[in-house]
């Protein structure tokens, strides 16, 4: 992409009309020319057309990208990296600009595949760190993007353009733009995003287990551990997704979470003051990055 194109101007393409595409296109609603979503199922297409979600509809993604100036792929991580080997294919026939915007929850496997896109792509990586864990358009919210951290990773061969197109798209939503590489994305995602889903699902084990003994647990299980193991309830199918392409910085995550515990369990067998100190050092931790409103 040679030339700046104002976000008002531009026609983008969502493949995928779940949560992420569908609050993506909501958000976006009067602020570029034109929104095209792409999605396999016909009921999830008519929903997006029906709710005006978006301006058309697609079923394959060779039709929804034609005349595009921007294509963001919103689908899971394993659907994205089959989009970019078909994008590979299909776009190498064609010498018209499109910028590609990924929004998966894994960086290194997807930029190491946009890296082999033609030239007339255009590849930034991205990685909007807000959710719910539920999925499909009917949970979609034009807010969902409101105030969150949204990662942009530009490859070596990325044009300031589309970077800058790119930024335009965040701001646009209400997000906040980070820019980092793909290998620094995925470590810190491993401890922020992915090993939290694994100790909910740990938590949820545990208290399972112990249920079996006493059922009368889930009558005492209350607000704080809904909260603490919401994460558990997921799509597993995502989460499988980001597990396998995230491998060896959520085990070290995890290891690291190992090593925490084990610090809590020796701490509950000694000096009672140093797990106080210790216990008021995160409560000051936290606060300080997650300051309550007032």
């Amino acid at each position: 992409m040679n030339s700046t194109l104002a976000l008002h101007n531009a026609r983008i393409t969502i493949a995928g009309m779940g949560l992420m595409g569908g609050s993506l296109a909501l958000a976006l609603r009067g602020k570029c020319a034109h929104v095209t979503g792409v999605d396999v199922d016909g009921e999830v297409r008519g929903a997006a057309l029906a709710g005006q979600v978006v301006h058309a509809v697609e079923s394959e993604l060779h039709a929804g990208m034609a005349g595009a100036h921007l294509l963001v792929l919103a689908t899971p991580v394993g659907v994205i990296l089959q989009q970019l080997q078909e994008l590979k294919a299909r776009a190498a026939a064609s010498s018209a600009p499109l910028v590609v915007l990924d929004l998966g929850s894994t960086k290194s496997e997807i930029m190491a595949a946009m890296e082999t896109l033609p030239a007339a792509c255009d590849p930034v990586g991205g990685h909007p760190m807000c959710g719910k864990e539920v999925a499909g358009l009917q949970h979609a919210d034009a807010a969902l993007y409101h105030g969150a951290t949204f990662v942009l990773a530009p490859l070596a061969r990325t044009s300031p353009a589309a970077l800058q197109l790119a930024h335009a798209v965040v701001a646009a939503v209400g997000a906040h733009a980070l820019l980092l590489d793909a290998a620094r994305h995925d470590r810190l995602a491993a401890a922020t995003s992915h090993v939290p889903y694994l100790v909910a699902c740990a938590l949820m084990s545990a208290a399972s287990a112990a249920a079996v003994d006493d059922d009368a647990l889930w009558q005492l299980a209350a607000s704080g551990f809904r909260d603490t193991s919401r994460l558990a309830a997921s799509s597993v199918n995502m989460m499988l997704d980001i597990l396998r392409t995230n491998r060896a910085p959520v085990r070290a995550a995890l290891l690291a979470q190992r090593d925490q515990i084990d610090r809590l369990a020796g701490l509950l067998e000694g000096d009672e003051a140093a797990l106080a100190q210790f216990l008021q050092s995160m409560r000051s931790e936290r606060s300080r990055h997650f300051p309550s409103p007032r």
